[in-house]
C-alpha cells in the first residue's frame, strides 16, 4: 500500500516572503488611495485573497508582481463598490463632455493627488488605471469591468472633471 502524497501548501511560499513584500504592497495601495486605513484593508484583503488564490491548481508563483496585480484588482473592486454605493444617493444624472480633450499641461503632483482624491471613485479609478499605472484603455476598461468604449467615454468626463478641480472651477465633478 503506498502513502498518500503530501503536497505542500502554496501559501508557505506567500508567508516566507511576507514581510519582503508588505511594504511594496501597502505603499502601492496608498500611492493610490492617499488613505492610510483603506490601504492597510486592502493589503490585508490583497493577502488573504493571494491565499485562496495561489492554493488554487494552475495559480501562478507567488511573487511581489503577482501580489500588486492582486492588490489592483482589489482597489480597483474597492472603488467600483464605491461608486456604486454613489449612485444609489446620487439623484442626479451623469452628464458627460463627449468631446476629445487635447489638455496637455504639466501638474503639480501634490495639487493632483488631492485633486484626485475628491473626485468620484469611477472618475479616480478610470485616471489612475490609465495614467499612473500606464495601462492601455481595454486594460483600463477590463479592470472596470466595461466596455472599451465606455472607458474611453468615462476617461473623458474624468478628465474634464479633473481638470474642472485642478484649475478650481468646482461647480461639478461629472
Amino acid at each position: 500500500m503506498t502513502e498518500p502524497r503530501i503536497r505542500p501548501d502554496p501559501a508557505f511560499a506567500l508567508l516566507s516572503m511576507y514581510e519582503d513584500v508588505l511594504p511594496e504592497v501597502y505603499g502601492y495601495l496608498l500611492s493610490r488611495c492617499g488613505n492610510r486605513t483603506l490601504a492597510e484593508e486592502l493589503t490585508s484583503e490583497t493577502f488573504l485573497g493571494a491565499v485562496s488564490a495561489c492554493r488554487r491548481p494552475g495559480a501562478p508563483p507567488v511573487s511581489t508582481g503577482w501580489l500588486i496585480g492582486i492588490a489592483r484588482h482589489k482597489l480597483a473592486d474597492h472603488w467600483r463598490a464605491q461608486e456604486r454605493e454613489d449612485r444609489k444617493l446620487r439623484l442626479v444624472h451623469d452628464a458627460g463632455d463627449e468631446r476629445v480633450d487635447p489638455w496637455e499641461a504639466e501638474l503639480d503632483a501634490l495639487r493632483a493627488r488631492q485633486v484626485l482624491a475628491r473626485l468620484r471613485p469611477q472618475h479616480r479609478a478610470a485616471l489612475t488605471l490609465r495614467y499612473l499605472d500606464g495601462l492601455s484603455v481595454p486594460e483600463v476598461a477590463e479592470h472596470l469591468a466595461r466596455t472599451v468604449h465606455a472607458t474611453e467615454a468615462l476617461l473623458v468626463r474624468a478628465r474634464t472633471a479633473f481638470r474642472r478641480h485642478y484649475e478650481g472651477k468646482e461647480g461639478s465633478d461629472d
